[in-house]
């Protein structure tokens, strides 16, 4: 047989999944213990991640805050000043703040996820670990920016003495389940697909950017929740498990409006309903990620 022949029949060939069916089938519970086995490797990829975003950079961290302070000035500017937003909102630049760190956590961790894996390619290729260290990965790294942004509202909080001192903190524990869950069952979710079609890093982008003017962050709930009265569509706005998550955020660190806007009732049962519904989502998502994964180093 020549050389052309053999290349012949080896194009012929069908090409078969790289991992076993058992390591493309394991469930979230060996998927667990598998990234705990390697939780050191986890950190590793997070100071990486976190390293890579300002390397030869000046300023370093401080570009973390950056962004989400010029978007303060321009929505207080804009919205506030120029469209008169403020006058129903007291507070108004903490309601915003507090509604942009929420929602730039979860606009972090899937944008970071969805192309976390097409960004480590050269290591899928070369090494097996468990795939889902690299979504996980970017989870951590958005935590840890979400963690100076909350810092930064502390402080201003402090400084403009509206800081909460009630039991409604406690809505930051349920607020941030949600959002990191949600996230990273999404990020998973998306991470794979983006492997097999590319354009869906591109359509997070225009989600995103949507999601951001559908949350109540440069207004109130009840605006909304007024424009929609009486339809089925202010359920599903409120119940939107990112909507939830800025609500009870803002129940958390903005007092100002607790007079002067509402809330939908039963929020905290919301917010543990959409926990709850997070978690089945992290499970699924985990299964969809791990029959994917087979054929990642093919497809990059």
């Amino acid at each position: 047989m020549t050389v052309q022949e053999r290349f012949a029949t080896i194009d012929r060939l069908a090409f078969e999944v790289t991992a076993n069916a058992k390591e493309r089938r394991h469930g979230s519970v060996t998927a667990i213990r598998e990234i705990l086995a390697r939780r050191e490797m986890l950190a590793l990829f997070i100071r990486r991640d976190l390293k890579s975003r300002y390397k030869d950079s000046a300023l370093g961290f401080v570009w973390t805050l950056i962004r989400p302070l010029t978007q303060l000035f321009i929505y207080y500017v804009v919205i506030g000043k120029f469209l008169q937003a403020e006058r129903g909102i007291p507070d108004f630049a903490i309601y915003v703040f507090t509604g942009l760190t929420m929602y730039g956590l979860f606009s972090e961790i899937i944008s970071s996820s969805t192309a976390s894996i097409v960004g480590n390619s050269g290591l899928i290729k070369k090494v097996y670990m468990p795939r889902e260290l690299f979504p996980l990965a970017s989870v951590g790294s958005a935590l840890f920016n979400f963690a100076i942004q909350f810092g930064i509202l502390i402080v201003a909080t402090l400084i403009l003495r509206v800081f909460p001192l009630s039991w409604e903190l406690l809505y930051i524990i349920p607020s941030l389940l949600v959002v990191v869950v949600f996230g990273t069952a999404f990020g998973l979710l998306l991470s794979a697909v983006n492997v097999y079609l590319r354009d869906i890093q591109y359509l997070v982008e225009v989600i995103l950017l949507v999601m951001l003017w559908a949350s109540p962050i440069v207004y109130a709930w009840q605006n909304a929740a007024g424009f929609l009265k009486g339809s089925f569509l202010l359920e599903i706005y409120t119940d939107n498990p990112i909507t939830l998550a800025v609500l009870g955020f803002q129940r958390a660190m903005w007092i100002g409006g607790h007079d002067a806007v509402s809330y939908p009732g039963n929020l905290l049962l919301r917010l543990i309903i959409a926990l709850v519904v997070g978690l089945g989502l992290v499970v699924v998502f985990q299964r969809v990620f791990s029959r994917l994964q087979g054929n990642f180093a093919q497809e990059l």
